[in-house]
């Protein structure tokens, strides 16, 4: 069972006296075996909202359980239609085996290379698939180097290499 700690227990802060009076009576006193430490009641504030400063305490960052913030972006993803390899890169490589193979191309057209690059992200999108089903079928939640492995060696498309 768990228990909450007292340290870690925000407390509720009285009103802080006003600035003018420096009576002894408005400021508070140290509880005895305290020396060189104060007490939470004449700790400054961290907060900078101007919402802390009445009795409402500082939220929190909500925390969500482990991969609900991943099916959410993959359902975001799975919506949208944009590419999602960053298209400057892409080229690079692109130019790059494309001049290993075949040095006398040097110019490609836009659209060509949009192309392209939709052929590569939708084989990319399909090979995680099929992997994520054999981790699936493994009885397993992570995917791993066999896993693609695997799907490669099955996925019965013609490919040349």
């Amino acid at each position: 069972m768990r228990t909450k700690h007292p340290a870690n227990r925000k407390v509720s802060k009285p009103a802080r006296p006003s600035l003018g009076s420096s009576s002894p009576a408005t400021t508070p006193k140290r509880a005895a075996g305290t020396v060189g430490r104060r007490l939470e009641q004449d700790a400054p504030e961290t907060s900078t909202t101007p919402r802390s400063q009445g009795s409402e305490p500082a939220r929190k960052k909500r925390r969500y359980k482990p991969g609900t913030k991943a099916l959410r972006e993959i359902r975001q993803y799975q919506k949208t239609w944009t590419l999602l390899i960053p298209f400057a890169p892409f080229i690079r490589t692109v130019r790059e085996i494309s001049n290993q193979f075949a040095p006398e191309i040097t110019r490609w057209q836009a659209e060509a290379l949009v192309a392209l690059q939709e052929a590569a992200e939708d084989f990319l999108v399909h090979l995680f698939e099929d992997s994520m089903l054999c981790a699936i079928h493994a009885k397993r939640v992570t995917l791993m180097k066999k896993d693609f492995e695997l799907a490669r060696r099955l996925g019965g498309k013609g490919r040349p290499w």
